[in-house]
C-alpha cells in the first residue's frame, strides 16, 4: 500500500482517483512514498527518505525546494495548464477594470449610503470622474504564451484588441493553439514601445525577477496598463509605484500586491484568486494525482519542474528498473554492466538528462536479484533507485 502525504486540502474529486485498494492519503502520515501540495511551503519541512515525489496541485512552485528534492532523487511535478482558464477569465475581468476604473466607482456609490432622493443626481454628477477607455481597438502585450498566455490572447484577439505576444521558449504545442491574428514580437521592447496594455503570464526566475523596473518601465507607452496575475516578484515595487505616480503607469492591476499598494490610488489588488475557483482546483488534483500514480506506478515522468521529463511504455510482466542519477558521462554504461553482471537483460531502456541531472528507466528479463536496487545506488553518481 503506498501513502500519499496531503499538506492542504486536496479536491476530493481528485483524491477518488487513487485506486483505493493501492493507496492511503491523509495529513497524518508518517512516511509517505509521495506528497500532495497547493500552497503549503516545504522550505523547512523535513523529507523523510521514503518520499519519491511531490505534485503540486497548481503551476508555481515557489512552496518547494526543487534543488534540495533533485539532489535527493525527488521528482517534483506541477499541474501546467490545469487552472488556465481560470488565470485566463479573471486577467480579462483584469483588462476591464484596468479601463472602466470599476473597483474605485463601486467604492464611491457607497459612500452616498443614505442620500435619499438625492443618490440619483450624485451619480450622474459624479459618475465622471471614472470613466476610461474601452479595449477594443487597443494593443495588449502578452508576455510569456504559455497555456495561460494563449488563451489570454486568444480571448483578446476576440474581443477586438490588437495583441501581441512575447516568449522566446514558445512551444510548438502553444504555437498551434494561438490564433493566426497574433503577432509576433521578437523582443520585449516590442511590447513595451507598442502596447496600450501588457499583461505577465510567466514565472519568476533569475532570468526574469524584477523585470518590470524604472529601465523597462521608461521604454513603455506613456499611460500604459500593466497586469500582473504571474508572480509578485516580476515587479519592482518601488519603480512601479513611482511610475503609477507619475501616471507613466495609468493602472496596475496585480493579484500579488505588496503592502506597499493596498489603498493606493490607480492600483487595483486582488488577493491571488487567479486559480480561486472550484473548478480550477478540481483539475489541478486530478493532474496531480495522475502524474504521482503514473510516476509511482510505472516511473514515466510527466511535468516535472526539477527532473527530466521521460516516458516510456510499460512492459507487461517486465520489471523495471528507475535510475535519478546525475549527468556525467559514463555513467549509463556503469549501470548496463551492474545490470548484466546481476543477470539482468535490458530488453528496453530511456534516458534523459535536465541540466546536471539525469534519468534512465531499464526494462529487464531474466532473473533479477532483490538487491540490484542497492547495488546500482553504490554506483558513483547514482542519487536514487528503485524497481517497479
Amino acid at each position: 500500500m503506498q501513502q500519499i502525504l496531503t499538506l492542504n486540502k486536496i479536491s476530493p474529486i481528485g483524491l477518488e482517483k487513487f485506486d483505493r485498494s493501492r493507496y492511503t492519503w491523509g495529513e497524518n502520515v508518517e512516511a509517505p512514498d509521495a506528497v500532495l501540495v497547493r500552497s503549503a511551503s516545504m522550505h523547512d519541512m523535513p523529507l523523510p527518505p521514503s518520499v519519491k515525489a511531490i505534485a503540486r496541485a497548481g503551476a508555481g512552485v515557489n512552496n518547494i525546494p526543487l534543488d534540495e528534492c533533485a539532489r535527493k532523487g525527488i521528482a517534483v511535478f506541477n499541474t501546467p495548464g490545469a487552472n488556465a482558464n481560470a488565470v485566463k477569465e479573471i486577467t480579462i475581468l483584469g483588462l476591464l477594470m484596468a479601463s472602466r476604473k470599476v473597483a474605485s466607482s463601486m467604492e464611491w456609490v457607497k459612500t452616498l449610503k443614505g442620500s435619499g432622493d438625492e443618490t440619483a443626481k450624485k451619480i450622474e454628477k459624479g459618475k465622471g470622474a471614472f470613466t476610461g477607455p474601452e479595449i477594443k481597438g487597443k494593443k495588449l502585450g502578452v508576455i510569456g504564451l504559455g497555456a495561460i498566455g494563449v488563451l489570454v490572447a486568444n480571448a483578446a484577439a476576440g474581443l477586438g484588441m490588437t495583441v501581441y505576444g512575447y516568449d522566446p521558449y514558445l512551444s510548438v504545442d502553444a504555437a498551434w493553439s494561438m490564433s493566426a491574428s497574433i503577432y509576433h514580437a521578437k523582443t520585449l521592447g516590442d511590447i513595451y514601445e507598442n502596447c496600450d496594455y501588457i499583461t505577465l503570464h510567466l514565472p519568476c526566475t533569475g532570468e526574469t525577477k524584477g523585470m518590470i523596473n524604472a529601465s523597462s518601465i521608461a521604454t513603455m507607452k506613456n499611460g500604459v496598463r500593466l497586469l500582473n496575475f504571474a508572480r509578485g516578484e516580476l515587479v519592482v515595487t518601488e519603480d512601479l509605484l513611482e511610475a503609477v505616480e507619475q501616471k507613466k503607469i495609468s493602472c496596475y492591476v496585480t493579484d500579488f500586491p505588496a503592502d506597499e499598494m493596498i489603498g493606493r490610488e490607480n492600483i487595483v489588488a486582488l488577493p491571488h484568486l487567479g486559480a480561486s475557483t472550484p473548478e480550477s482546483e478540481d483539475n489541478c488534483a486530478v493532474m496531480a494525482v495522475a502524474e504521482l500514480t503514473d510516476y509511482l506506478e510505472t516511473g514515466n515522468i510527466v511535468h516535472s519542474v526539477n527532473l527530466p521529463n521521460v516516458s516510456l511504455p510499460r512492459s507487461a510482466g517486465m520489471p523495471r528498473v528507475c535510475v535519478v542519477h546525475l549527468n556525467v558521462s559514463g555513467l549509463i554504461n556503469k549501470l548496463t554492466a551492474v545490470i548484466s553482471e546481476a543477470g539482468g537483460n535490458i530488453e528496453n531502456m530511456i534516458s534523459g538528462s535536465r541540466k546536471e541531472y539525469a534519468y534512465t528507466m531499464f526494462d529487464l528479463s531474466g532473473n533479477i536479484p532483490a538487491d540490484l536496487a542497492e547495488k546500482l545506488d553504490q554506483v558513483p553518481n547514482v542519487i536514487r533507485s528503485r524497481i517497479i
